[in-house]
């Protein structure tokens, strides 16, 4: 759809929202694309599609396969990590379950083969018998797993001792002699392929070249077919090449690894030759060590064969090739006609560079003077960046001629000719090629344009409900669960929180009653000692001179009796006193 939308001679305007007659139109000239079998220019946009959503480098595979594996392995560890054997049958279905984990984290040999699951078993218990069961029960899971995985690496290194000692290990295929024969024929394989994309861009980009200089050429064949066969070699190449770096890296580290594994065999041969026992601290790490070379050798297998697998689905890809022009009609169509490989074209234009005087507001870095040459980020993946446009030619720049710096990009040339004219108006030259890029889609990629066509769908138009240009974000519902606890306790019985008592450790570990103070006195220090004198302040007196005093005397209390008279004639008086002594108040 972008590549129809992009290409001018469809007329659909970008700024402005779709009709339902452009809508029809649009989907009429997909359909019609997609059916046009005999297009190229289809074939390498399946390519590049192919490539994308495949090809991944060496860690990102390694690290998938590897998640892959552990995925499968996931309920076997599941069982063993959340068992609780009780009897001593429960115990032994255990143990076996972990020998099957063993074995197929390994990948030496099939679960079903009685031998190969017997050698397995008896390499177990030689490191970790059926008396230690009770100990592994006991551990958290965190620990059983690490525990898991160190088992299968120390039974892979046993196993593999033995196959060399001659003791076993008969189903244990012989990797590194494998990937010795088989990496220089995939090697080989891809070189070839890279050979024949090779002629045919320099034959194609010849016919093109002749086609332009001569007008009765290009009425018998379709110039625009032959730029679409162009790219679409142009585009194997690329990605062949990068098929081929990651080879000649697989077969340097391949090389690296029989030393080691080598080295780690003779070293181990050594240290339990002729013992009855050894110490595990000794042959343990030896084995994990070729436990771990054989994991990388299992690798570099997936890679080579993910590598060939690559290489062939480009090569069905880029059949077109012989079906559009067969080797018979490419043969005659190039009579008379001089073939240019690209090392030729560079050879030719080695004595020719661009004089820096000649242009004043632009900046060319040559090899002599600018650091990191070789690893500047060149537009246009390498090629031409005048060609492209003006002629529709994928050609070798060369950097010797010159790379110009055009707002913080860098561009070559394939002559010095080309150089100057792109100097004279590069943003004349870059919409030029982005032009030709919206006829030939497929240069998006090729030439790393991505970022040339960022702006061409504006945000509105694909927020729109009505456009259909633009794939919705997919969204999906997620939950994830964690462990209540997920480390174990870590109780340190050793704390104090009482000072007093971190004191008295720290005295009955200073044992002082054995220790002796010594003293001693230098130049500076003779006759010299600390004086320090106590003075006792003033305090506050106070002093007494006169009080204030009184005393109390006893209230005279008298009472008479009879005043009033009574039956009697003769009045009685009784005199009462009352009144207390002196002593009493």
């Amino acid at each position: 759809v972008k590549a129809v939308v992009l290409d001018p001679r469809n007329d659909f305007t970008l700024d402005q929202i779709l009709s339902e007659k452009d809508v029809q139109n649009l989907i009429q000239l997909c359909v019609t694309r997609l059916l046009d079998t005999a297009n190229p220019s289809l074939s390498t946009i399946k390519m590049q599609v192919h490539f994308d959503m495949n090809y991944a480098n060496r860690a990102e595979l390694l690290s998938e396969q590897h998640r892959i594996l552990e995925g499968r392995l996931a309920p076997v560890v599941r069982e063993i990590i959340e068992s609780h054997p009780r009897v001593l049958k429960e115990m032994e279905n255990v143990y076996r379950k972990i020998v099957s984990y063993v074995l197929l984290s390994s990948g030496l040999g099939s679960p079903t083969d009685i031998e190969v699951v017997r050698e397995v078993t008896a390499a177990l218990q030689s490191v970790f018998p059926q008396t230690e069961m009770l100990t592994f029960i006991s551990l958290s899971k965190k620990n059983k797993e690490q525990q898991l995985k160190n088992l299968a690496m120390l039974v892979t290194g046993i196993r593999l001792y033995n196959r060399e000692c001659g003791k076993g290990g008969s189903s244990i295929d012989d990797l590194p002699a494998i990937l010795n024969e088989t990496i220089p024929s995939a090697t080989r394989a891809i070189d070839e392929g890279l050979n024949t994309c090779h002629t045919l861009a320099h034959q194609y980009t010849a016919l093109l070249e002749s086609m332009q200089e001569d007008e009765d050429r290009s009425t018998q064949l379709s110039s625009f077919k032959l730029k679409a066969a162009l790219f679409n070699v142009r585009q194997h190449e690329a990605f062949l090449c990068i098929l081929l770096s990651d080879a000649i890296t697989s077969a340097q580290e391949v090389e690296k690894m029989n030393v080691q594994f080598a080295a780690t065999m003779e070293q181990l041969k050594n240290t339990v030759r002729d013992k009855i026992s050894v110490d595990t601290k000794d042959v343990f790490p030896l084995f994990v060590a070729l436990s771990n070379l054989w994991t990388s050798f299992q690798d570099e297998i997936l890679l080579l064969s993910f590598l060939r697998n690559m290489s062939n689905d480009l090569q069905q890809l880029s059949e077109i090739q012989s079906q559009l022009f067969p080797e018979e009609v490419l043969t005659s169509l190039l009579e008379g006609v001089t073939v240019t490989s690209d090392k030729e074209r560079i050879t030719e234009t080695m004595g020719s560079r661009v004089n820096v005087s000649d242009f004043k507001d632009q900046e060319w870095l040559f090899p002599e003077t600018t650091d990191n040459f070789d690893q500047l980020l060149i537009q246009y993946h390498g090629f031409c960046a005048h060609a492209i446009g003006v002629k529709g030619l994928t050609l070798p720049g060369n950097p010797a001629i010159g790379i110009l710096k055009h707002e913080e990009r860098y561009y070559v040339f394939s002559s010095r000719e080309a150089a100057y004219i792109f100097a004279q108006d590069p943003d004349k030259f870059i919409q030029l090629n982005v032009e030709k890029a919206q006829e030939h889609a497929e240069l998006i990629q090729l030439l790393e344009l991505r970022h040339q066509f960022e702006h061409l769908i504006p945000y509105a138009q694909a927020r729109n409900a009505d456009n259909r240009l633009m794939k919705s974000a997919a969204k999906c519902d997620s939950s994830t669960q964690t462990d209540t606890h997920i480390l174990p306790p870590t109780i340190v019985t050793s704390y104090e929180w009482n000072e007093w008592e971190l004191r008295r450790k720290a005295i009955k570990l200073a044992n002082l009653r054995r220790k002796l103070t010594h003293a001693m006195q230098t130049d500076l220090s003779h006759r010299r000692r600390e004086n320090s004198t106590q003075v006792y302040l003033p305090k506050d007196g106070s002093t007494q001179t006169k009080r204030d005093n009184s005393s109390n005397v006893p209230r005279p209390q008298v009472f008479l009796q009879g005043l009033r008279g009574g039956t009697s004639p003769t009045t009685h008086l009784v005199k009462v006193d009352l009144t207390r002594a002196v002593d009493e108040t």
